[in-house]
């Protein structure tokens, strides 16, 4: 169902605090915490005396502490010590290379001696002052597959979301996949087009006219795992639309890392980096606040998604050409989790 030699986020730097936190990555029960350097661990949630999920416990000196009997854990997964007991023998338990990038918290679920942190990708906007960033995380009860679907076909927007970024020139544009090694892109431009609520309100507010024709675009950007950031946008019109200066445009990345949980249930962090009026705290806040509204709207369609497809498991699925970006995103998906199958055969 998903790669696991590769690099999910797994939580946002701010969830980790100073107590454990206990999160599921690819069917494996993980817990994280911050050691006494603030260096994050991830370890399976399991203790080795009697099974209790570590993320009931506590950090106490960087040690991750059962909250059962109390046994303390290493970052390494190794057994420090447990009150009156002599414990230095017992197995490790497993541990899992992670890495705290970019504002957040990424774990390999797989092979650790493969893991490579050269291979998380650095965000356009990170540590850029010309850039805003702000966002959350969803908990959605769906394959992660069908997220991806849903972010590289946006046509959806026209009905998902008609109050805010739907417009009916979404369904009449033509857009285009391509696809080269592992990466997939679907690019709609809309030209010509007044400009739906949500950028009228970012026009708004970078002190440009919102009653103007706009020229709109939208490109969906799949790389593996499991990421989607999607440069969306609008100029006024016959400024050059994508390549319009700065002062006549606004412009960001719709930003998505899909995180599985489970087959059914996976882990959402969005968010949206825009480059126009950085410093704006208002603008910032009813950005995120709009998304939040937004991806509402997909996860309650989702979720009901994921429960038909469950009680129909044989129903074929119509494929249409706007789906070709989806479609195009899971053969790489599928090749992924097919060359790792081969390497486990190879070794078994």
């Amino acid at each position: 169902m998903f790669p696991k030699n590769t690099w999910y986020v797994a939580a946002t730097s701010e969830e980790l605090t100073d107590k454990p936190l206990g999160r599921k990555i690819c069917n494996e029960p993980m817990v994280f915490f911050r050691n006494e350097n603030e260096q994050v661990a991830a370890l399976e949630d399991f203790c080795p005396h009697r099974g209790a999920p570590l993320s009931l416990g506590r950090i106490c000196a960087g040690k991750l502490v059962c909250g059962y009997h109390g046994l303390e854990m290493g970052c390494d997964g190794k057994t420090v010590a447990m009150p009156g007991q002599r414990v230095r023998g017992f197995p490790p338990i497993r541990s899992f290379p992670v890495r705290e990038l970019y504002g957040f918290i990424w774990v390999w679920p797989g092979d650790p001696l493969a893991a490579d942190e050269k291979l998380i990708a650095q965000p356009i906007w990170h540590d850029k002052p010309q850039w805003a960033y702000a966002g959350g995380m969803f908990h959605i009860a769906c394959d992660y597959r069908l997220m991806i679907d849903n972010l590289m076909d946006l046509t959806h927007e026209t009905y998902v979301h008609a109050d805010s970024i739907g417009q009916k020139e979404i369904d009449e544009a033509p857009c285009k996949t391509s696809v080269e090694g592992d990466h997939v892109a679907t690019a709609r431009f809309m030209n010509g087009i007044q400009a739906p609520p949500f950028w009228k309100m970012a026009l708004r507010g970078s002190e440009l006219a919102d009653h103007v024709l706009v020229d709109r675009w939208q490109i969906c950007r799949f790389s593996p795992p499991s990421q989607v950031m999607i440069e969306v946008g609008v100029a006024h019109a016959g400024q050059g639309g994508y390549d319009a200066p700065d002062e006549s445009k606004v412009y960001g990345v719709v930003v998505d890392y899909l995180t599985p949980e489970t087959d059914t249930s996976m882990w959402y962090f969005w968010g949206m980096a825009r480059k126009f009026k950085p410093n704006d705290a208002a603008m910032t806040d009813a950005i995120r606040n709009g998304q939040h509204k937004i991806f509402s709207e997909d996860l309650e369609m989702l979720e009901q998604q994921q429960r038909n497809l469950l009680r129909h498991p044989n129903r074929k699925l119509l494929m249409l050409n706007i789906d070709a970006g989806g479609v195009q995103a899971r053969k790489v998906i599928d090749r992924l989790i097919a060359q790792e199958q081969d390497v486990a055969n190879t070794l078994a």
